[in-house]
Formats: C-alpha cells, structure tokens, sequence
C-alpha cells in the first residue's frame, strides 16, 4: 500500500507561484496512475491534474496553461507546479495514486475521476490573497 506525502503548500499573493510535493513510499513512475486534487472549504473536491503510466498529462480547464503536472522518477515523488496563482486558487491540495486499470487490449488510469484513486496524501494548505 502506496503511502503519500504532500508538502509545498503556502501563503501566498495573487500571481505568485507555489510548487508542491507529493513523496511516495515506493515506485510510482509507470506503476501508479497519480493526481493532483483540490478542496475549498464549502466545496467539493475536484480535479486538477493526473499523470497516467505513459506520461499523459490531464488538467481541470481552469488550471490549464497555469499549473504544471510532473514527476521525479528518481525520488518517488510528483510535483505540481502552480503559476499565476489566484484567490480562488485557495484550497487544501491533495495527492492521489491508484493502479491502472489492466484490460486484454492496454491499460485505463482514471485521470481528473477522483472516485476511482484509492491511495490519498493528508493534503497540504495554499491560499493566495489578493
């Protein structure tokens, strides 16, 4: 069982730039189908950004062009790099990771479907004031 740590988290203003960490306790490059997720207080949890098995990146079209999904295979660990940052930005971030799904024909990884991850970190704060 997978075991996630996020940190990174900050305060900070509107436009700044934060990125964050999520350190895994085993290999997670092309075994694990691993994500980014968010949750404001008085909102649900949503999607930010996922990393499937083969490198294919997938972002909530809010974050598209400002937040940056990566991984370091050499340290177990993903990252999210957050650009142009803005209140409403303002969330509990966290990390997720599940197995792919295998079929006869290749393989799913559920991407931005948080539902479908059973590995979570405790999450890690950022707020950006305007």
């Amino acid at each position: 069982q997978v075991q996630l740590v996020e940190s990174g988290g900050g305060s900070v203003q509107s436009g700044g730039s934060l990125r964050l960490s999520c350190a895994a306790s085993e290999y997670t490059y092309r075994t694990y189908c691993m994500g980014w997720f968010r949750q404001a207080p008085g909102k649900e949890r949503e999607g930010v950004a996922a990393i499937a098995i083969d490198g294919i990146t997938s972002y909530a079209d809010s974050m598209q062009g400002r937040f940056t999904i990566s991984q370091d295979n050499a340290k177990n660990t993903l990252y999210l790099q957050m650009n142009s940052l803005k209140p409403e930005d303002t969330a509990m971030y966290f990390c997720a990771a599940r197995r792919p799904y295998y079929y006869s024909g290749g393989y799913y990884c559920p991407h931005l479907s948080q539902y479908e991850y059973n590995y979570w970190g405790q999450g890690t704060q950022v707020t950006v004031s305007s």
